[in-house]
């Protein structure tokens, strides 16, 4: 039963289709007789049969480009039949109307199936591209077609049929045609344009071809004394004010305006060409025509690029703005100028601020006091050098409270890179700020239990354990010299016990430096570095070159302590992993504070590498110097050395970190 439903709707559908086909080629037959009829009118029969203007072709290509191809093979006999009805009323001999018609024919077939394979279906003569291929095929290659065969169906000298024939099939094609085409072809879109169109757009397209009309009658028709040559200039208003309003539309009904009542005036022996010979004054009027109608259809289609450019640019600019409101980030824009010209309703919500109150500057306003020059000065340094950047500052929140955002830039250039300014999202990171608060003081209090567990573990070894060692060895020494000299095997014995018992001090004793330097804290950072390098190389047999620049008579206990361990780390991986046997350790001042430099010439290591086993002592270097507010350095290149430098400030610019070193000593 379904079956036979759809069945029945499919054979409706083609009966519609076909009477609508059949319906249309009627329409055509009449339309195309209509333009023959109307191109008859405008003929001149002295001393040759000469067509000013020919519409019909122009007529018939603009119904089959607005049809579907496969319904052509029924258009095109259907419109050549009205031009034969034409010919045959108007007694044109059989002969010549084969001419005819074998020239229109392929005429037809060149332009509308060049035009629509070149511009993809319906023309749009929507930029000067889509106009310069249309161009191709109606002003040039279509005419020659038409006039080359066509001049064996015509009477007369046949080169000047050929100019005259080339010119008026060109004309046509350059008014008629693209009228036709805006008027009914237009996209879906713009057909809903129109639909909307106001009542004061069609006021003024009715004002402006009147006014057309009314004026080439008056220059072409009304005045038998052909008027001044300067009073021609005066079309061009209007067909300036058909360019810029109305596109290559209003350009081609003008065209056709114009051309019409020029054309009539003449064959009447009226306008301004009448004063010459027939021939010479049709030629000289067709070229005034091209010459009027081309440039403002170049005009037309700049205007139509450009608004299609800006439509464009709209839609892209409104699904910009639907995209950036609808995303979680905080989205920003600048110009050239520094200025932010757009926040997102992300960054307004979050502000709890409008957008007038966000541009320009005056969203700096939001910022934290203590960052605010900080952000200022980087964006602005990142913006002079046009390149990336990530800033980290407090923005204040719509309930005042301030909330750490990490801010993204980067520049925006013109596919033919002109700079166009900055765009930008931000990020609440207060939470991963405040995790890493809670971690960073973790491993602060960490670092001082660390420290005081080695110092109470030194002390141990150096006051009991040494001593306890001492007091053992001054027993064994007793006891070798209250032996008799003829115990020579039980002295022995002792004496090696007594040796044995001074080397467990000695390496108890090094333990001990090796967990709290005692030179450190009763002499200073100088003489411990430089015992520190004494020691690595009396013990592993490596070459440690120590150089003391410039430093400070006091550093603070907290900075002295991290740049010893620093040092002690980082000679400990020179002999664990570098294989070199040569070190330098270098300790100066700069513009920054101290400077700590050791280098290596050994193996190296990739410091992009992501086996966190492999950092262990460097995440260790750079805590304790955060908690000093340091920073850390390091340069490796495989098989050519390491350097690691370490710097501190002696005033720490951000007093907070020192605040954190103390409360993570308490």
């Amino acid at each position: 039963m379904e079956g036979k439903y759809s069945g029945q709707r499919r054979n409706i559908a083609n009966l519609i289709l076909r009477f609508h086909t059949l319906f249309l080629s009627c329409l055509l037959v009449v339309g195309c007789y209509a333009a023959a009829r109307l191109g008859g009118f405008l003929i001149i029969g002295e001393p040759q049969s000469l067509w000013p203007l020919w519409p019909g072709c122009a007529l018939l290509v603009a119904v089959l480009l607005l049809s579907p191809q496969r319904i052509w093979p029924i258009l095109l006999p259907a419109g050549l039949a009205g031009f034969i009805i034409y010919d045959l009323q108007a007694g044109v001999s059989v002969s010549d109307i084969a001419w005819l018609i074998l020239a229109d024919i392929l005429e037809i077939l060149v332009v509308a199936w060049g035009v629509s394979y070149s511009l993809n279906g319906v023309p749009r003569l929507n930029s000067l591209k889509s106009l310069a291929k249309y161009s191709l095929f109606t002003l040039i290659l279509g005419p020659f077609v038409v006039s080359t065969i066509g001049i064996h169906g015509l009477n007369g000298d046949p080169w000047v049929s050929w100019r005259i024939s080339f010119q008026s099939e060109g004309l046509a094609f350059l008014t008629v045609t693209p009228a036709i085409l805006g008027l009914v072809g237009h996209t879906q879109a713009q057909a809903h344009a129109h639909a909307h169109a106001s009542r004061t757009r069609y006021l003024e397209a009715i004002v402006l071809f009147a006014a057309t009309f009314s004026l080439s009658f008056f220059l072409f028709i009304a005045r038998r004394a052909s008027p001044p040559p300067q009073l021609l200039y005066s079309l061009v208003p209007f067909l300036l004010w058909s360019a810029l309003r109305f596109g290559t539309t209003g350009v081609g009904i003008s065209g056709c305006i114009v051309a019409l009542l020029s054309i009539w005036g003449e064959v009447h022996g009226r306008g301004p060409f009448n004063e010459m010979g027939p021939i010479s004054s049709v030629l000289s009027l067709q070229q005034f025509l091209l010459f009027t109608a081309a440039p403002f259809m170049v005009l037309a289609a700049l205007v139509e690029e450009h608004q299609r450019d800006e439509l464009e640019l709209r839609e892209s600019e409104k699904r910009f703005r639907l995209m950036a409101d609808s995303s979680p980030s905080l989205i920003w824009m600048s110009g050239t100028d520094k200025l932010c010209t757009f926040f997102n309703q992300g960054w307004l919500n979050f502000t709890g601020r409008t957008l007038k109150q966000e541009l320009g500057d005056a969203w700096l306003s939001g910022v934290h006091p203590d960052d605010r020059d900080h952000c200022a000065q980087l964006y602005s340094a990142a913006f002079d050098a046009r390149v990336d950047f990530e800033l980290e500052y407090r923005l204040r929140r719509f309930d005042g409270e301030f909330r750490w955002i990490v801010d993204f830039g980067v520049p925006r250039f013109e596919s033919d890179g002109t700079f166009l300014g900055y765009i930008g999202s931000c990020i609440d990171i207060t939470d991963r700020k405040t995790s890493e608060e809670s971690l960073h003081n973790l491993t602060g209090r960490l670092i001082s239990a660390q420290e005081e567990e080695r110092a109470r573990i030194a002390r141990e070894l150096h006051d009991d354990f040494s001593q306890r060692l001492a007091l053992i060895g001054i027993g064994l020494g007793q006891l070798s010299k209250n032996l008799s000299p003829i115990e020579v095997e039980q002295r022995a014995s002792v004496l090696e016990m007594l040796s044995r018992t001074k080397e467990i001090c000695s390496d108890i004793h090094n333990l001990s430096h090796q967990l709290h330097s005692s030179k450190l804290e009763h002499v200073g950072l100088l003489p411990a570095l430089h015992s520190l390098c004494k020691d690595f190389s009396h013990k592993y047999n490596v070459e440690v070159h120590f150089t003391e620049g410039e430093s400070p008579l006091e550093v603070p206990k907290d900075v002295a302590l991290c740049l010893f361990r620093v040092a002690q780390e980082a000679l400990g991986n020179v002999v664990k992993h570098s294989g070199s046997r040569e070190a330098h350790v270098a300790i100066n001042t700069n513009a920054w504070g101290m400077s700590l430099r050791i280098s290596d010439n050994g193996h190296g290591f990739d410091t992009d590498s992501k086996n966190p086993a492999s950092g262990i002592g460097l995440i260790g270097m750079t805590e304790r110097l955060r908690l000093v507010g340091g920073r850390l350095l390091v340069k490796s290149i495989r098989n050519w050395g390491t350097e690691i430098l370490a710097e501190v400030p002696l005033a720490v610019p951000v007093p907070e970190l020192r605040a954190k070193s103390h409360a993570a000593r308490n």
